[in-house]
């Protein structure tokens, strides 16, 4: 079981919700920080070990900030995640970047940084070597396909199905062709679960990469200086869930690492992560208020959030706690679905969902929505994305993205060339 406590009160949203009306999301950043920090704890036995955090679960430089005062890097994959990177002052082999279908001028800013590129296609060589030139130091992510045991989950799905990544015989290739272009410094990535909560399949996926590195390395003779294990660290969204074990994952992979890299006389190797859920997902909120109920055939709660604010429940069918703020002793007795204001039916932060009596004005805090949840966000239907506050370990608050604004909606669009 998982305690889905929150950081602030009923009073203290009340106070917030004065200087700034809902919805919008809030983070903490004590939690933030000491998640982090236990991250780094169970995997300090690792040389060199780095978190590269995923950028696309919490595009913020506030957020982005504290992490790398805890040492994290960052993992982007467009330009404008570079460019948050590089604003926050992470440059260099402090950033990956790890994209698809990737647009020339990404790949040059990627190389003016100094980032290590990650690689997702062997076609993508020829086309690195014409927008920027071959790096220095050079990464391939992996996609096993139907060789994996563990065979994905819904976010990712079927590694056989999925867009990303290079086959087996394609790596082989792949790094014998960058070593011929003078490259001599390796890495090698895989991303093939997203919100693992299975310790087992978390640790799957270094057996498969220490295992792959022993082979490349023998066949081909090069020297791997890092292993990127990819992210997919899962959260327990529901209250019956419960959260991967770092330090078991953490030591079976140390335990794997001296069987394969130490006993071949491959080490060291650094092994880095790019996780960005586990970090920032279950320490931020989406704060709503309830302004409309409905009574047909089911009941409806009616609150001024929408999926343009969080989309997961829409995309994935995903659960996210709520919480009646002040009525958290109060017996579950009724059943609704939560809905927002967008013309779509699948606009539903929770369907029957069994919660206590809801009045219009009661405050609802939904909960991990610290990660993929403003990211996601869009302005289809009109909608504007919300603010983003920050609850500092002094109880302060602190706004870190203003509300969207109806300029700020019709700001690229000409009306006098009409």
């Amino acid at each position: 079981m998982t305690s889905k406590k929150l950081p602030f009160t009923k009073n203290k949203t009340k106070e917030i919700i004065k200087e700034y009306p809902t919805p919008f999301h809030i983070y903490n950043e004590k939690g933030i920080r000491d998640t982090a920090r236990r991250l780094y704890r169970s995997f300090s036995w690792a040389p060199g070990f780095k978190n590269y955090f995923a950028v696309k679960a919490n595009p913020n430089p506030y957020i982005l900030k504290i992490l790398a005062e805890v040492g994290m890097g960052t993992d982007c994959s467009s330009l404008p995640e570079l460019i948050l990177a590089e604003k926050v002052g992470i440059k260099g082999e402090n950033i990956m970047f790890t994209s698809n279908d990737t647009p020339a001028a990404e790949f040059k800013k990627a190389k003016e940084l100094g980032a290590i590129i990650n690689l997702d296609d062997i076609t993508h060589i020829p086309f690195l070597e014409e927008a920027a030139g071959i790096p220095e130091i050079i990464c391939f992510r992996y996609n096993p396909g139907s060789l994996r045991k563990h065979k994905g989950n819904v976010i990712i799905g079927k590694p056989e199905e999925a867009k990303y990544g290079l086959t087996k015989n394609q790596l082989f290739e792949a790094y014998k062709i960058m070593g011929e272009k003078g490259v001599k410094r390796f890495g090698l990535h895989t991303m093939v679960v997203s919100n693992e909560l299975d310790n087992d399949a978390l640790v799957e996926t270094a057996e498969m990469l220490f295992d792959l590195v022993v082979e490349i390395s023998r066949k081909l003779g090069i020297k791997f200086e890092f292993i990127n294990l990819g992210g997919g660290v899962g959260i327990p969204y529901k209250p019956e869930q419960k959260a991967p074990d770092l330090e078991y994952i953490s030591k079976k992979i140390q335990k794997l690492y001296e069987q394969k890299i130490e006993k071949n006389g491959l080490a060291p190797i650094r092994l880095v992560m790019e996780c960005g859920r586990a970090i920032t997902g279950p320490h931020g909120y989406l704060v709503t208020k309830v302004i409309h109920e409905k009574h047909i055939y089911k009941e409806y709660i009616g609150v001024d959030a929408c999926m343009a604010n969080l989309m997961r429940p829409a995309l994935y069918g995903a659960y996210h706690h709520i919480t009646v703020l002040g009525k958290e002793s109060k017996s579950k007795t009724h059943i609704y679905d939560v809905t927002g204001s967008l013309c779509e039916n699948n606009d539903k932060f929770a369907i029957d969902r069994k919660l206590p009596k809801i009045d219009i004005g009661d405050i609802l805090v939904i909960h991990d929505t610290g990660a993929h949840g403003f990211a996601m966000g869009f302005n289809y239907n009109g909608k504007l994305r919300s603010a983003e506050l920050l609850l500092l370990p002094n109880g302060k608050v602190k706004q870190i993205r203003r509300a969207e604004t109806v300029n700020d909606y019709f700001a690229t669009l000409d009306f006098l060339g009409l």
